[in-house]
């Protein structure tokens, strides 16, 4: 069995399972990359709802597991050279779980690189972006009198989203001709964007063609509809 408790996370959040892979997560645009890619590869784990809601994550146990107090986080408890390791930051989960076990990561170098760009696109622009237009839509920031934060993430928003758009037209999937990495770290942020967020007539939803099309696509996904209600909401 395996010694997790050089974690202090463990504490908080006990291991049932100890040898299985450990998820700190909130059904959230960034928490779902790390579920349904854990569905989508058949990784056993063990989820942990970790409640935002009441800043559970800037706790000392969710702080020594990951600095930034943001969810995702895991803990694989057969990393490396067969020792425990811990992660944060859901681009870098997405590439730690496809390099574990040779999924949704193309084994060709080029393609692999190409994907790898996309995923950093989506954590550099997408997320930030999309999050920017919610807060100031749906949240606090609605209520500001000054609408000109609001309309310039609204405007950058439009751009990324062309900026998907353009590169669907030819294509089903974000890289090459499989799903992979690349469109599960897109396909939350543009489901809240036009969903729980409903900003879709803000940015122009219904305008674009390929963009909501791959969106279908990956909802319909078996593993996708799992992941999207992992861990259980508090």
């Amino acid at each position: 069995m395996s010694d997790l408790t050089a974690f202090p996370i463990t504490k908080r959040w006990p291991a049932q399972h100890p040898d299985r892979l450990q998820l700190y997560s909130l059904p959230t645009p960034n928490g779902v990359k790390a579920s349904i890619m854990l569905e989508e590869i058949g990784l056993p784990y063990e989820p942990h709802t970790i409640d935002i809601g009441k800043n559970e994550t800037f706790g000392p146990e969710f702080l020594s597991l990951n600095p930034n107090g943001k969810i995702p986080s895991i803990i694989d408890p057969n990393g490396p050279n067969g020792k425990p390791i811990g992660l944060f930051e859901s681009g870098a989960i997405l590439i730690y779980l496809a390099e574990k076990t040779g999924k949704l990561l193309s084994s060709d170098p080029a393609l692999r690189y190409e994907t790898m760009a996309w995923v950093f696109f989506q954590m550099a622009s997408v997320g930030p972006m999309f999050g920017q237009v919610g807060f100031f839509h749906k949240f606090a920031g609605k209520d500001y009198e000054d609408k000109r934060p609001l309309q310039r993430y609204v405007t950058e928003s439009k751009r990324l989203l062309g900026v998907l758009e353009t590169r669907l037209a030819d294509r089903d999937w974000i890289v090459g001709d499989a799903y992979s990495i690349a469109d599960i770290s897109l396909l939350g942020w543009v489901r809240n964007l036009v969903g729980f967020y409903g900003a879709g007539d803000l940015v122009d939803y219904k305008a674009l063609k390929h963009v909501p099309a791959w969106l279908e696509r990956c909802l319909a996904r078996p593993a996708v509809q799992r992941g999207l209600e992992i861990p259980k909401r508090p």
